[in-house]
């Protein structure tokens, strides 16, 4: 789907049924974190709690296997490096409930809400190499607006898994711009697709 990064073998494709068993070879066994599977954005918080691990990827491979695509993949050669998902705000009810993450407007956007890179290729430009085909793959589906909402972390104090929306540098990077603060620590950015990113 998507061009290489200068400089390195990455490439990105959107998660088809013709690529489960690469999702499910970057999430393994415990499906990237504690048996989310990328369900925690997707589903109310009591529903996510009792379906950890199995219920949670056994819902996922309905999604994709019923022609969702809920993000996009990154290789390294035939190796799954990274993941990204997104889609329209309204995929993801979590967002809909959060009184800081609540919407800015009433304009449709889609939404960035999670990264996970694999342990051997972390700190190698995964991530901002996946926003920015995030960024194509939103304009590509008609998408005006993509938000993200990462977490600031200044100091350096929380440790990578706890930022797997991302981080304020990474996305200001990628252009996208602070829209809404109702909290120190996770601003709602977003990215105006029509007219910000080239």
């Amino acid at each position: 789907m998507d061009r290489p990064c200068p400089g390195t073998a990455l490439r990105a494709e959107p998660l088809t049924p013709e690529r489960w068993g690469d999702f499910l070879r970057l999430f393994g066994e415990r499906g990237a974190c504690g048996g989310c599977w990328c369900m925690y954005w997707r589903l109310e918080p009591r529903d996510f709690e009792r379906g950890k691990g199995r219920a949670h990827r056994e819902a996922m491979e309905a999604r994709v296997r019923s022609g969702e695509v809920p993000g996009l993949l990154a290789f390294a050669g035939d190796e799954p490096a990274g993941w990204i998902s997104l889609g329209p705000r309204g995929s993801f009810p979590r967002l809909e409930r959060s009184r800081v993450l609540r919407p800015v407007d009433g304009r449709p956007v889609w939404s960035v809400v999670c990264f996970f890179v694999a342990k051997g290729h972390r700190k190698r430009g995964v991530a901002a190499f996946l926003l920015a085909a995030a960024v194509r793959y939103a304009r590509s589906r008609g998408a005006e607006i993509l938000e993200g909402y990462p977490q600031e972390n200044p100091k350096g104090l929380l440790p990578a898994p706890f930022l797997y929306t991302g981080v304020r540098s990474l996305f200001e990077a990628a252009g996208f711009r602070v829209a809404a603060r109702r909290s120190p620590r996770r601003p709602v950015m977003r990215l105006e697709l029509s007219r910000d990113f080239k």
